[in-house]
C-alpha cells in the first residue's frame, strides 16, 4: 500500500515548533531523535492518522527566506477536529492567527488559521 507518511515543515526552532502545534492544533510528539551536530529528526501528528508534519530546522539563507511561506501564500495544510471550538480556542491561545471569521461549508465548519511561522491552514469540523 501507498501512502504520504509525512510532510515537511520549515521552522526556526525545534522546541518552539514542538510547543507550538502540539498546544495549538493538539499534535502529539511522534518522533524526537538527535542526529549530531545540532540536528534532530522530530516529527509531530496524530498517532496512527494521517500524515505527520516533520519539522526541519530551517539553516541556509533559502531555508530561512521560506519558513512560513513554503506555498506562495497558499493554504498548505489540513487539520480536521472534532470539537471546532475547542482547537479553534487552543489554537488561537497558542498565537495562531485567523485569517478570517468561521464558515459553513459543505464540507463543514471551517477557519483558516495563519501558525506560528506564517502557513496557512485550513481547519475543518467536517458535519456529522
Amino acid at each position: 500500500m501507498t501512502h504520504v507518511p509525512m510532510v515537511t515543515v520549515l521552522v526556526r526552532d525545534y522546541d518552539e515548533a514542538i510547543a507550538f502545534y502540539t498546544r495549538a492544533f493538539g499534535l502529539s510528539l511522534l518522533e524526537d531523535t538527535a542526529q549530531g551536530g545540532g540536528k534532530r529528526w522530530v516529527v509531530v501528528g496524530a498517532p496512527g492518522r494521517g500524515a505527520g508534519l516533520r519539522l526541519a530546522l530551517a539553516r541556509t539563507p533559502e531555508q530561512l527566506a521560506r519558513v512560513g511561506d513554503q506555498l506562495g501564500g497558499g493554504v498548505g495544510f489540513f487539520l480536521h477536529v472534532e470539537d471546532f471550538d475547542a482547537t479553534l480556542a487552543a489554537a488561537l491561545a497558542a498565537g495562531a492567527e485567523a485569517t478570517e471569521a468561521p464558515r459553513d461549508e459543505p464540507h463543514g465548519r471551517v477557519v483558516i488559521l495563519r501558525d506560528l511561522y506564517g502557513n496557512l491552514w485550513d481547519v475543518i469540523a467536517p458535519p456529522a
